[in-house]
């Protein structure tokens, strides 16, 4: 399949995704919470910290940094952990939200919220793995040169396609942090194909949609200032959140297929042209 044929099904994909959004708008939701949990967190901690120094950052910050190299990696550590705990929670949420919906049931938030709390366990031991890997390649990245930073740098790449489909194989299979990165990595080796180009689809939705948001607020900000900079914040968040919402659900539908199960909203056609099986 030529590049462009794969583009065009990836966009369409894409707008599948949206279409399932549409008619579902309370999934915007998982991301929302997603990223008030973080910001709750990151201002609780260092609003703890400012309490505790009296509001001398400086002072924390000298005595951070005499703790030595090692510190700022457990700190790094602890960022990860919390950073993918939280997002992968939600995702999972959002991910059997989707099957739900395509199974014909009702979907509420307080569904997801339910599965996700019912799989914490593997949630949290996927983010233990995925941030000690993090801290291994930052830390490998800031002791190489510049050629180990590029191969770092791939070596990154790898594993994020490696890691494409294990929020839903934690949410749904019974394995290991270990083996969930070797069950999503064999199901990319043996169906590689469509995901690329759906995935290039949603950066292309990113793309135009921050072009017409910036092009919207320099025309309204010579008329209304203050109404431009709120609405092109609010615009912007707004893009975030339903792109974001998207991708999760063409990664659940994606993996519905992959596993033989029906989904709905999508094209068939499309979908049985989504991964090209490996040449042997």
């Amino acid at each position: 399949m030529r590049f462009f044929d794969r583009l065009s099904n990836g966009w369409k994909l894409g707008m599948a995704s949206f279409g399932v959004i549409r008619e579902n708008p309370s999934l915007m939701l998982f991301p929302v919470l997603s990223g008030a949990s973080l910001l709750f967190i990151f201002l609780t901690f260092f609003g703890g910290i400012a309490a505790m120094f009296g509001f001398q950052l400086d002072a924390f910050f000298s005595r951070f940094e005499a703790g030595g190299e090692w510190l700022g990696y457990v700190g790094l550590f602890i960022f990860y952990l919390v950073n993918f705990t939280i997002v992968v929670f939600f995702n999972v949420g959002l991910i059997h939200c989707t099957r739900l919906i395509m199974e014909g049931k009702d979907a509420k938030v307080g569904d997801g919220i339910a599965y996700s709390i019912s799989r914490i366990e593997a949630i949290v031991s996927w983010a233990l793995l995925a941030a000690t890997v993090g801290v291994i390649l930052k830390t490998l990245e800031d002791r190489l040169g510049f050629i180990g930073q590029i191969i770092i740098s791939i070596v990154g790449m790898v594993w994020s396609i490696a890691t494409f489909f294990v929020v839903p194989v934690v949410a749904y299979e019974n394995v290991t942090p270990i083996q969930a990165v070797k069950r999503s990595g064999q199901i990319m080796k043996e169906k590689w194909g469509e995901a690329i180009g759906a995935n290039f689809s949603f950066g292309l939705f990113y793309l135009l949609g921050f072009v017409a948001i910036g092009i919207i607020t320099v025309m309204l900000f010579f008329l209304q200032p203050i109404v431009a900079i709120v609405a092109g914040v609010l615009s912007v968040l707004f893009l975030i959140t339903i792109v974001s919402a998207a991708e999760t659900v063409f990664l659940a539908a994606i993996y519905r297929h992959v596993n033989d199960e029906p989904v709905e909203f999508y094209d068939n056609e499309i979908l049985d042209n989504v991964f090209v099986p490996k040449k042997k």
